[in-house]
């Protein structure tokens, strides 16, 4: 069988029974010193391995935003002796994904590959951390790329709503510039540029990895020291102080000749570590957790506004946050975001019901496990777990966490979180009967 044909079969992996359960997470550390935390898996002869360094969008300079974003594009384009065509032609006819992504905080990748080829998929990820190319072609190419991305991106109502809402909320930070850059930033990039963000953040310092599939803990180690032991162990990520949203409470108004107004919303939040996480994860799924949450039935399903409306918890490693949006026509979007802000104001006052917070405990630790189903979604599971400090026996003490959760806690933390006069809502779009306003402490 050729070995895209084996990749296809092989790719889901199910776990039987409780999957939570089914997960036995052993940590392993290389001869040379790197950590790792593995799922041994051997029902099928394929490996996945993801990871993430300290380091993202926000360290990129001012001026040269949307470098990382360059970078996590060109590191499987050409490294050691092998050009952008030699290096992808070998990541296709051994049937490896090898894919890189910036983020705010961290820099992320992940390689996906059957045992039989796994060799020179870990050698082929050596090469892109520690010898890429930065050739003029590819470089040139995917500026090209990001370029025609971005002139799309700035004409979307929805990009504009939310690189607003940053700017204003974050405008002396890292935060407030777009991780995607801007037309200037991108064309001022160099491959020089480019050079130093992988010089800088790729580093066996903040290197977290999370491997499933068909390997041993004593071949793991190996494995990591050869993909990663070839980086210098110290990072040089620029210090990206923490941070507050400015002007907390504003309404800011963008222009835009359209008959659909976009809605950005977010306030200040909580961090993964802070003992409530938890029960304001619950809080979230009530407010905003899709068909039956309150402002679904608030704004779609009682008033027909708009199509969808979202929130969702946002830990930054600087600024936590609770994010929101919603699209809805010019003449009753200011009703839609009235709504939300008194939504806001009633989980504030009274919190959630008892049946509320039982049918979000539910739906949390029942869906949680159909994250679990393939061997990629389990190793991206292990970064994340790694990235937002828990133990390694989280998944066996998750139940408890959210079962330990009473009525009177939810309320607590629902009037500690949600706090609408902190609301900074961006509209764009000509929305009838919402005029600029600026926040509650005059900024």
């Amino acid at each position: 069988m050729r070995p895209f044909l084996k990749l296809a079969v092989c790719i889901l992996v199910l776990l039987p029974g409780n999957a939570l359960a089914a997960l036995d997470i052993q940590p392993v550390t290389s001869p040379g010193g790197i950590k790792a935390w593995l799922v041994e898996d051997h029902r099928n002869p394929v490996l996945a391995l993801n990871f993430s360094f300290r380091g993202g969008e926000s360290s990129d300079p001012a001026g040269k935003e949307g470098r990382a974003r360059m970078v996590s594009a060109l590191l499987d384009e050409g490294a050691g002796d092998l050009d952008s065509e030699a290096f992808q032609k070998a990541l296709a006819d051994n049937s490896i994904t090898l894919r890189f992504e910036s983020r705010s905080d961290r820099f992320s990748g992940r390689l996906f590959t059957l045992t039989d080829t796994r060799d020179e998929a870990v050698d082929l990820l050596r090469l892109a951390l520690t010898e890429p190319r930065f050739d003029p072609e590819p470089v040139e190419r995917i500026r090209a790329q990001i370029s025609a991305s971005l002139r799309r991106d700035l004409q979307n109502p929805r990009t504009i709503a939310s690189r607003t809402w940053w700017a204003t909320s974050f405008p002396d930070h890292p935060y407030g510039r777009s991780g995607d850059g801007t037309l200037e930033s991108v064309s001022a990039i160099t491959a020089d540029d480019l050079r130093a963000f992988a010089n800088g953040v790729l580093a066996r310092e903040d290197l977290i990895v999370g491997v499933v599939g068909d390997i041993s803990a004593e071949e793991l180690g190996g494995l990591l020291d050869t993909a990663f032991g070839g980086l210098p162990q110290e990072s040089a990520v620029p210090t990206v102080m923490d941070v507050s949203p400015k002007l907390t409470g504003e309404t800011v108004v963008v222009d835009l000749e359209i008959p659909q107004s976009v809605v950005v919303f977010g306030q200040p939040g909580i961090e993964p570590e802070d003992p409530d996480w938890f029960t304001a994860n619950l809080l979230n799924r009530v407010m905003a957790g899709g068909f039956g949450s309150r402002l679904m039935e608030e704004i779609r399903e009682k008033r027909g506004l708009v199509y969808g409306v979202w929130a969702y918890l946002l830990p930054l490693d600087h600024a936590p946050l609770i994010m929101g949006g919603l699209a809805s026509q010019n003449a009753r979007v200011a009703e839609a975001v009235d709504l939300v802000r008194q939504e806001w104001t009633r989980m504030a006052e009274t919190g959630p019901t008892e049946e509320e917070l039982n049918d979000a405990r539910t739906y949390v630790l029942g869906s949680f496990p159909l994250s679990l189903t393939d061997s990629p979604g389990i190793a991206s599971l292990l970064v994340g777990l790694q990235e937002n400090e828990r133990p390694i026996d989280y998944l066996d003490r998750l139940e408890d966490l959210y079962d330990g959760i009473t009525l009177e806690d939810a309320r607590r933390v629902a009037a500690r979180l949600y706090r609408a006069g902190e609301l900074t809502v961006v509209v764009a779009g000509q929305p009838v009967g919402i005029e600029p306003r600026p926040s509650a402490s005059g900024g």
